[in-house]
Parts: C-alpha cells; structure tokens; sequence
C-alpha cells in the first residue's frame, strides 16, 4: 500500500516538462497538424507555444508545422478530423482548455472531447494526442500552461514525435 502511495504522491508533483530529451526521436521528417481551441485561450496559446517550441527543439521543421484554431475545445475532435482529412501530417495534437464551473458544462465538454479524440485514435491510421488541460480552476490551469508545473504543450508534443515516430518504425 505505501508503494502505490508513493507513485500517487509522485505523480501528483510530476513536472510536465521534464524528460530525457535522448529518448527522444527526430522530428526532422515528421509533420505535424495542432488544433488548438481559443476558448481559454490565455491558456492555450501557452500551451501552443510549448508545442511549437518543444517541436523544434526536436528538429521539426516550420513548413513541418500546421496550425488550425478551433472555437472551444468541444471543437477538437471535428477540427482534427478535418487536419487528417485535408493535410498530409503524420501526427494531430489537440490543445485545449476546460476549467470546472458551478454547473455540470464541465463534465460534458470534457467526456464529449475525450471521446472524440480518443475515436479519432481509433479510426485514423496516425496518431491524435489528448493536450487538454481539465483542471478545477484557473490557476490549476496557468500551473500547467508553463507554470511551476512545466508546460502540458511540451508533453503533447513529446508524445506526438514518440508515436509518429513508432508508426514509422512499425511500417518498415
């Protein structure tokens, strides 16, 4: 039981901007579509920054790089619906942002989002990458948009150059 307490506590203190960059893959020949929503968007575009930046970090060239807005993070999954549909890009990273109201708005856009993006995994041959941020509050929020929390935009993009770079090692 002490085990499984200290993973929790662990987790509950994880920076999301801290990895091994060598474990990382090139994304020199990997293109990448973002949806990001502009609901919240002095969160989000935190977050976009931080997948533009960690992107590049990793070799991702700007023409590499698409980016589409999105009204509200409800949105996500049809904007990156139309990202693998219109755009050649071997991974979508979705960006948004819900924090929890007074009424039950919350628990619907977020279940709606999750679903949506987690069908689109499904149905599509490349990978979609959950970057939204569900948080009771505001600063919960700023916290994970490059606060003392790092930045979930650089988690997003990390996990889009692992599982693009999985897919191509599992086509050879």
């Amino acid at each position: 039981m002490r085990f499984i307490f200290l993973i929790f506590k662990r987790m509950t203190t994880v920076n999301l901007s801290d990895y091994d960059p060598g474990r990382v893959p090139s994304a020199s020949e990997i293109r990448f579509g973002i949806v990001v929503s502009d609901w919240n968007s002095e969160i989000t575009m935190k977050l976009l920054i931080g997948v533009i930046n960690t992107l590049k970090k990793h070799d991702a060239a700007d023409n590499n790089i698409i980016v589409k807005h999105v009204p509200g993070s409800f949105e996500l999954p049809l904007g990156a619906q139309f990202i693998a549909e219109y755009d050649d890009v071997d991974a979508i990273i979705c960006l948004g942002c819900v924090i929890q109201g007074e009424t039950p708005h919350f628990t619907y856009i977020c279940q709606g989002v999750t679903q949506g993006i987690t069908q689109l995994n499904l149905d599509y041959n490349i990978p979609f990458v959950f970057g939204v941020l569900t948080t009771a509050n505001k600063q919960q929020a700023l916290e994970r948009a490059g606060g003392k929390h790092g930045n979930k935009g650089d988690e997003a993009a990390i996990t889009a150059i692992k599982m693009a770079a999985l897919q191509r090692q599992m086509e050879k």
